[in-house]
């Protein structure tokens, strides 16, 4: 059974430190991976300081990292579709159960007995998954993404999360163009909201409430912005926008934006507040509104969202660090300084 260097955590107040792990050997059906670059996800503080503990405990020591770029250096003889050399991607998910229903439509998001890429029990070596900061990992080739060659590594990290948690709700609800869109919070995926809002062609709308906020999303491409905190410029905008992405993690009044939307329009939550939100029925009846959440993608609206990105050179804007500065990292994005991803270089992990 092959080591492999990685960063583990080894108790909710422990900061991430160098450790060794096991990987399995590849089975037939198993592609090997050199992991290149690895995002840092919010959910990867979250789960390293077990903060969602009611929902998914942290089982420790905990490798994180679901966001994760490499090249394959090995495969199973069943493996049809990677070869060595091929760039690849792994994302949230590592396994499921390839035979409920949501599985068949390609939904193993939503799989009951879906396998996360850390912290879920492991059915080949036992005890618990192992994420992406760490130099290799080993995961059965369905779920595994081909990454275009076109596109810088360390931005494409991300969007094995980011990018596929608001291009899926963005892409479902349909054809956009010309559509008024709004973007809630500009943060790590707000900024890839309004990148693929604007590549489908809709009239992007940001809402911030950080007026230094507005050049940066007029260059991320969006035709407005709105500082939610000006009653004014929210009441020019009611009743106006198709759709919403709301991409806000904290407690805030859902009711203001979804007196936002016009008839039949859908407000699409992707943030995830700890506290419920107290949605108003009145905002919902009045206008035939909609409200709607969403978590990642299967793996092939995966593949394709990767493919969009490779056809419209989209990359999620991020800052490039070494597996050393992780502690710090997490210490900013408690604070959210960060424009707007972490992504880990894992050559920094040779060093260990």
């Amino acid at each position: 059974m092959p080591n492999a260097k990685a960063y583990s955590a080894a108790s909710a107040t422990s900061p991430l430190a160098s450790t060794t792990i096991s990987r399995r050997e590849p089975t037939e059906r198993d592609v090997q991976i050199e992991i290149l670059f690895c995002g840092i996800c919010h959910s990867d503080l979250h789960s390293v300081r077990n903060e969602w503990s009611s929902v998914m405990p942290t089982v420790y020591p905990i490798v994180p990292g679901h966001e994760i770029v490499g090249r394959v250096t090995k495969v199973g003889s069943a493996v049809t579709n990677f070869k060595p050399g091929d760039l690849a991607g792994v994302g949230c998910l590592v396994d499921s159960d390839q035979s409920c229903p949501h599985c068949h439509e390609n939904l193993e998001q939503l799989c009951p007995n879906q396998v996360l890429t850390y912290n879920s029990p492991d059915r080949h070596l036992g005890g618990v998954t192992y994420g992406g900061y760490s130099e290799s990992i080993v995961v059965d080739e369905h779920f595994v993404l081909h990454v275009p060659g076109n596109l810088e590594l360390a931005g494409v990290a991300p969007l094995l999360c980011a990018g596929i948690t608001t291009y899926s709700p963005i892409h479902r609800w349909g054809d956009i163009k010309g559509k008024k869109v709004g973007i809630v919070g500009l943060g790590g995926l707000g900024h890839m909201g309004v990148k693929f809002a604007h590549a489908f062609g809709a009239h992007v709308v940001v809402f911030t409430t950080s007026p230094g906020k507005k050049e940066d999303a007029l260059r991320l491409g969006a035709d407005e912005v709105i500082i939610s905190t000006s009653a004014e410029e929210m009441k020019k905008h009611a009743g106006s926008f198709h759709f919403i992405l709301d991409t806000i993690a904290a407690d805030h009044d859902i009711n203001a934006y979804l007196g936002m939307l016009t008839h039949d329009g859908n407000l699409t939550l992707v943030g995830a507040p700890e506290t419920p939100l107290a949605v108003s029925a009145f905002a919902l009846l009045f206008g035939r509104r909609s409200l709607s959440g969403s978590i990642i993608g299967g793996i092939k609206e995966t593949q394709e969202m990767l493919d969009f990105c490779g056809a419209h050179n989209i990359t999620s804007d991020v800052e490039v660090i070494p597996i050393q500065r992780v502690n710090e990292a997490y210490e900013r994005l408690l604070k959210s300084d960060v424009k707007y991803r972490f992504s880990i270089d894992m050559a920094s992990l040779k060093a260990e």
